[in-house]
């Protein structure tokens, strides 16, 4: 089950700069996660400071 970001994103960068497979992108005014390239880590969880990443 890939993870993605919920609307509490603060756009901080913290989860992308983590991703080890680059699957995570800067969107409008947050950031996304590519579901075909999230390997469920958890990495991007792990360092955001809002809890926005979410298993989907």
């Amino acid at each position: 089950m890939s993870y993605k970001i919920n609307d509490a994103c603060i756009a901080c960068g913290a989860c992308a700069a983590e991703c080890p497979v680059g699957a995570i992108t800067e969107g409008d005014g947050k950031y996304e996660i590519n579901p075909d390239e999230c390997i469920e880590c958890g990495a991007c969880a792990g360092v955001c400071p809002v809890e926005a990443p979410v298993q989907d």
